[in-house]
């Protein structure tokens, strides 16, 4: 059996994700958010690669050692934390960047599904995050006001 990815897959897996995390990335450079459309893009093809790299270390290691395909990805997850971290910064009382570090974790987790061709996946979370990011801004500040009321 073999789970080679053709050169076609892989410029898909790449573009799609690189679009995907655009999209997210376009929400947070419009608000003016240190990681922005770039930032985001980088982060979701990164994590796309890695997954692609994944595959391909498990096809050609599957029958030579024992190889999860899965260990590399989850690295991913790890190394998104320490970017994350590096978004927030505490001012006083409050919070910033906390929502950028979880729309960087967020476009990671598209990028690993994107490049394993778990498109649907991908797409469905990309639209719900974006939705959530824009859509809720607004709610989050209401409630906000009312609660200081």
């Amino acid at each position: 059996m073999d789970f080679q990815v053709s050169l076609i897959a892989i410029l898909f897996r790449i573009v799609l994700s690189a679009f995907l995390g655009g999209i997210i990335g376009m929400e947070r450079e419009v608000h003016r958010h240190p990681a922005g459309l770039r930032t985001h893009i980088l982060v979701c093809m990164g994590s796309s690669l890695i997954m692609l790299t994944s595959i391909y270390v498990f096809d050609i290691y599957r029958n030579i050692a024992n190889v999860d395909p899965s260990r590399i990805a989850a690295g991913v997850i790890t190394g998104i934390g320490f970017i994350g971290a590096g978004a927030i910064m505490r001012y006083g009382e409050s919070v910033k960047g906390l929502t950028t570090a979880a729309t960087l974790w967020i476009v990671s987790a598209v990028g690993l599904a994107t490049g394993c061709g778990f498109y649907i996946a991908a797409i469905i979370t990309t639209f719900v995050a974006t939705i959530v990011l824009l859509f809720l801004r607004n709610f989050e500040k209401k409630l906000t006001k009312k609660e200081e009321a």
